[in-house]
C-alpha cells in the first residue's frame, strides 16, 4: 500500500503453462478493484488498464510475426522495454504517436496519427529555435506554453484554429506526464487558447440590401451592377424581381428601383404588372 491508499495493479502472463508477472504502472484503491472482471471502478485508471491490455496483444502478435515463437518471459521483457516512462517532452510525444499508430490500424483511420506528426514537428521546431533538442518535464512552465504560442504566431503565421490544435497536443503530452505522477499538476492548464474570428456571413440582410440600393453611386454602371446583384439574391430566396423596372429621375441622375414582389393566391411570389415600357 502507498501512502495515498492505493496499491499496484500487477499483470500475470501465462503461455504454455509457464507464467511471468510484471507491474503495469497503474495504481488503484483495493476497494475499486473488481477481481471477477479484472477492471477498476475509476474510469481514468480503467482506461489505462484497457490500453495496457491492448499493448499486450500487439506485442504478442509482433513477436510471433518476427520470431515465430512466443514465451511468457519474452513477452514480459518486450513489454518492460516499452513500459519505460519517457523523461522528456518529445520522447513522450513519440510514444503517444506509437499508440496512435496502433489505434489507427484498429479503427482503419490514420487522420489522427497523421496530424499528430505535424504537431510533433512544430513542437520540435520551437525547441530547436531555443537551441534545445528536447526539454525535461520539470522545465515546462506556463511561460513555456505562452512562448510556444507566440512562436507559432510569429514564425509559422498560423491561424487561431491551428494554434489551438498545437496547444492541445502540447497539453495532452503534459497531462500524460501527470498520469505517470511525474508532475503533480499541469503547468499549462491556465494557458488561454486563441479566440476564433467571427464567422463571415455569406448573405446580407434585407435592411443591408435596402441601404445599398439607396446609396448614391458616382458611376451609373455601378448602380446597374447592384441591381443585377439584387435580382440574383432575390432569386435565391425564392422571390422574383421584375425583368424591367422604371427609371426614376432623382436629382439629375437616373436610379433603378426594382418592383416589390407580391404574393399570389397559390402562395408564390411575382412582381406586379407595370405600365412602364422602359426596359433595363
Amino acid at each position: 500500500m502507498k501512502a495515498d491508499g492505493t496499491t499496484a495493479v500487477l499483470c500475470r502472463i501465462t503461455i504454455d503453462g509457464k507464467s511471468s508477472t510484471m507491474a503495469t504502472g497503474i495504481y488503484c484503491r483495493p476497494e475499486d478493484w473488481n477481481s471477477k472482471t479484472g477492471t477498476i471502478r475509476t474510469v481514468r485508471e480503467n482506461n489505462r488498464l484497457q490500453e495496457f491490455r491492448k499493448s499486450i496483444g500487439l506485442a504478442y502478435d509482433e513477436i510471433l510475426k518476427k520470431q515465430n515463437v512466443v514465451s511468457a518471459e519474452l513477452l514480459k521483457n518486450t513489454l518492460a522495454k516499452k513500459a519505460v516512462i519517457p523523461t522528456k517532452l518529445l520522447q513522450m510525444g513519440e510514444r503517444e504517436r506509437e499508440r496512435l499508430l496502433a489505434r489507427s490500424k484498429e479503427i482503419n483511420s490514420t487522420s489522427t496519427y497523421r496530424h499528430s506528426g505535424y504537431y510533433q514537428k512544430y513542437l520540435k521546431d520551437y525547441l530547436t529555435s531555443l537551441g534545445k533538442e528536447d526539454i525535461e518535464f520539470s522545465d515546462i512552465t506556463e511561460d513555456f506554453g505562452s512562448s510556444y504560442k507566440a512562436f507559432m504566431k510569429r514564425n509559422k503565421n498560423f491561424s487561431a484554429q491551428q494554434i489551438n490544435k498545437c496547444l492541445c497536443w502540447l497539453s495532452k503530452l503534459v497531462y500524460l506526464v501527470v498520469d505517470y505522477e511525474i508532475l503533480r499538476a499541469n503547468p499549462l492548464e491556465n494557458i488561454e487558447y486563441e479566440k476564433k474570428p467571427a464567422p463571415k456571413y455569406r448573405h446580407i440582410s434585407r435592411a443591408e440590401l435596402k441601404a445599398i440600393l439607396e446609396t448614391p453611386m458616382l458611376d451609373p454602371l455601378q448602380e446597374q451592377g447592384i441591381f443585377v446583384f439584387s435580382v440574383h439574391w432575390s432569386g435565391v430566396c425564392g422571390h422574383h424581381v421584375a425583368p424591367s423596372a422604371p427609371h426614376r429621375q432623382n436629382g439629375g441622375r437616373q436610379a433603378l428601383h426594382p418592383h416589390q414582389p407580391q404574393e399570389d393566391q397559390r402562395g408564390g411570389v411575382h412582381p406586379p404588372a407595370t405600365d412602364s415600357g422602359t426596359d433595363t
